[in-house]
Formats: structure tokens, C-alpha cells, sequence
């Protein structure tokens, strides 16, 4: 990796981010931005072999960098670095194209030995996110069970669910009563075996209807 990118937004954590991406490839150089907008600029002036991205970014959110790298068609191997392990935001960076993805509490040590794996086409993931993952995909089944056991009407509000957006929200977008949205929740929740929005939107992403890409 000779050319690494650095999005985050606190100083300390980003001084400490290219040391670390020194340590891990000591011939590269580093480029440290501190927002989603100049991330997105560092990318359309050049092209970088590693980014190092953080999620909670003051003007974004740092899938929305990854999914621009995605679109660019640049080589660059996106690694999420964040404190957030939370399912949702594990798999949409995955879904987007992370080639990894970092909890900035694990030793110095440790991430610059993940980050080194890279070269070898190794993901680079934090023990406990690994673990998660397995966990995930153990808990739920095949992406086409998962999807057809949703009627039409489901998949429409779980796209919606996926955003954000609340149940009265959905209902005026779809010209339905609040309480047929929340009908249509519960049969969703309970076909899936899920009981969170957060796990809503997790298979939202992985059946195609999160939006982003």
C-alpha cells in the first residue's frame, strides 16, 4: 500500500490512524481528511490503494464514502475504522464493498497486523466483528427464503423501514393508515424472527432494499 487516505474527523484519532497506517506499510503516504466532503475530493484528485474511513463524519455518514469509491471504480480497498459495532452499519459497509472493517479500541498493534493481512487479500476485521458476522449469518437463512416469505406490500415497507423513516412516515409515502404500517411491521418481524428496526434494516440491506447502491 503506497498511498493511503484517512477520513475522520477528531485529530487525535487521525494523527493516531496514520501512524498506524505507517507502522502497518512504512514506505506509504498518507493523506488525512476530516469530513465527507473533502474524503470525496481526496478521491476525485487521486487514487489511493487504502482508505481508512470513519462512520460518524460531521456532514455524513462513511458508507456513503464507500459507495462513492465503489461507484468511482477505483482500486481502493476501503477499511471502516469506527467504535460502532452495531449489525446494521456492519453489514452496509460490507455490502458496499469494505474490504474490512476496524474498532478503533482494539491496540495499535493489532490493527497494524490486520492492515498488513490486506496485501495478502486477507480481510481486515476486528476479532469481535468477525465474530458477529458468523453469528449473523448463523442466525438467518438463505437470502431467497428470507425474501419470499415477505408479500409484495412487506418488502415495500421494510425498503422504507431501512431509511429511517418512522411508521407515519411510511404510511403517508405508500397512501396507507398508520396502523396497517405497523400491521405490516409485525407480520415482517415475525417472518423474519427479528424484533429491532436496526435488525429490520440489516435485512433490508442484505436482501437488496436498503438504499445506497
Amino acid at each position: 500500500m503506497k498511498h493511503v487516505l484517512i477520513v475522520e474527523d477528531v485529530s487525535e484519532t487521525r494523527n493516531w490512524l496514520g501512524d498506524v497506517a505507517r507502522a502497518a506499510f512504512p514506505e506509504c503516504t498518507t493523506t488525512m481528511t476530516d469530513s465527507l466532503r473533502a474524503g470525496r475530493a481526496a478521491v476525485d484528485r487521486f487514487v489511493f490503494d487504502l482508505a481508512l474511513i470513519d462512520l460518524g463524519l460531521p456532514d455524513g455518514n462513511g458508507l456513503d464514502l464507500l459507495s462513492y469509491i465503489r461507484r468511482s471504480g477505483a482500486p481502493t480497498l476501503g477499511v471502516v475504522t469506527t467504535v460502532m459495532a452495531d449489525d446494521a452499519n456492519i453489514v452496509a459497509a460490507l455490502s458496499r464493498g469494505a474490504s474490512g472493517y476496524l474498532l478503533k479500541e482494539q491496540p495499535a498493534e493489532r490493527i497494524v497486523q490486520q492492515l498488513t493481512q490486506l496485501a495478502e487479500g486477507i480481510p481486515a476485521l476486528s476479532p469481535s466483528i468477525a465474530r458477529r458476522i458468523m453469528e449473523h449469518f448463523r442466525r438467518t437463512g438463505p437470502v431467497s427464503e428470507e425474501s419470499s416469505t415477505l408479500s409484495a406490500r412487506e418488502r415495500e415497507v421494510l425498503a422504507f423501514i431501512s431509511r429511517g423513516l418512522r411508521n407515519v412516515d411510511v404510511a403517508e409515502t405508500l397512501g396507507l393508515s398508520e396502523s396497517t404500517v405497523a400491521s405490516h411491521l409485525k407480520s415482517i418481524y415475525r417472518k423474519l424472527g427479528i424484533s429491532s428496526r436496526a435488525e429490520a434494516s440489516w435485512h433490508a440491506t442484505r436482501m437488496g432494499l436498503a438504499p445506497g447502491d
